[in-house]
């Protein structure tokens, strides 16, 4: 009896949540009035066509898609659909979709002592920018970065000056492009005050942050309101994801089923008056045994959405 009682239950949990799923989750007039700024990046979805990322985008009430590689391609520069020929339609499309690109998203790192590793990661940024540009995408991410080799806790002192030079030389060539260059919260970046002394030392109206919000919180053991408070001025966009664990032991889970406080990052942000957009970013490329993108991605629509539509707590 036992038994068949909790295949019942649940059978009836699966079904609950699939029927959440969906892009009306919550009703078309209170999702119309509200104009989510959520986005979610292609990493998470790295086996999709340009054409299903759009559908499914604005079929789940996205804003915005922030691009980092596509189809398994991380190169987006050398995208046969940002070619000069095609860049166009590409653009056409988005617009037709009601869609923005939120950032434009390189692998370039600037920890680099070594001139040559360094010219090349330098001039990697430049493309993206250049197809930002093109895009008409705010933003270009970049990366402090780290050697492998290297476990120290926080950067030493060459690296942080490093980091904060590349970031002022790629912020003198995004400003006339009207893009702006954002180092992401990860690796050996990921506590405030070393990403306070590499903003500052980059001195430059061109130069911001892009929050992981995971990562300060996880890596770094930092409450929300503490790093927003502490950088939410060079906050330009943002990544939100979930996990459960502490320390290295941890694993992403869907929106809401995890111990990072979710609801208090984008309360936090809100207070200050963030103007950007809350991205999910759903590491599929790297962790394929991750639930599939089509579950992942709407779901966070549903659960942020019902979030920061009804204040209410960022859970299932």
């Amino acid at each position: 009896m036992r038994s068949s009682r909790r295949g019942f239950l649940q059978g009836l949990s699966m079904t609950v949540l699939a029927s959440s799923l969906g892009p009306k989750a919550f009703p078309e007039d209170t999702r119309k009035k509200i104009g989510l700024p959520i986005a979610f990046s292609t990493l998470g979805c790295p086996t999709w066509e340009w054409q299903k990322i759009l559908d499914f985008a604005r079929q789940h009430r996205f804003a915005a898609i922030e691009l980092r590689g596509l189809q398994g391609n991380l190169d987006l520069p050398s995208n046969p659909i940002f070619a000069s020929d095609r860049i166009e339609q590409t653009k056409r499309e988005i617009r037709e979709s009601q869609l923005k690109i939120a950032c434009v998203s390189s692998s370039a790192n600037l920890y680099f002592a070594d001139q040559e590793k360094r010219s090349k990661e330098l001039g990697d940024a430049r493309r993206f920018i250049d197809l930002a540009s093109s895009l008409g995408a705010p933003f270009v991410r970049v990366f402090g970065g780290k050697e492998e080799s290297d476990h120290s806790r926080l950067p030493d002192q060459e690296t942080k000056a490093r980091v904060a030079a590349g970031l002022h030389e790629l912020g003198n060539y995004a400003g006339p492009r009207r893009v702006k260059v954002l180092i992401e919260s990860h690796d050996h970046f990921t506590a405030t005050a070393s990403l306070q002394d590499v903003l500052r030392a980059a001195n430059s109206h061109h130069v911001g942050l892009l929050w992981d919000a995971h990562h300060t919180f996880a890596d770094s053991n930092e409450e929300p309101e503490f790093t927003v408070k502490q950088l939410g001025s060079w906050m330009g966009h943002t990544h939100l994801k979930d996990s459960t664990g502490s320390g290295e032991d941890r694993h992403y889970v869907l929106t809401g089923r995890g111990n990072v406080p979710i609801r208090r990052q984008i309360e936090s942000l809100r207070s200050r008056g963030y103007k950007g957009f809350y991205c999910f970013e759903w590491e599929k490329l790297w962790h394929p045994d991750l639930e599939e993108p089509e579950i992942a991605i709407a779901d966070f629509a549903r659960v942020v959405g019902e979030c920061m539509g009804e204040r209410q707590g960022c859970g299932v």
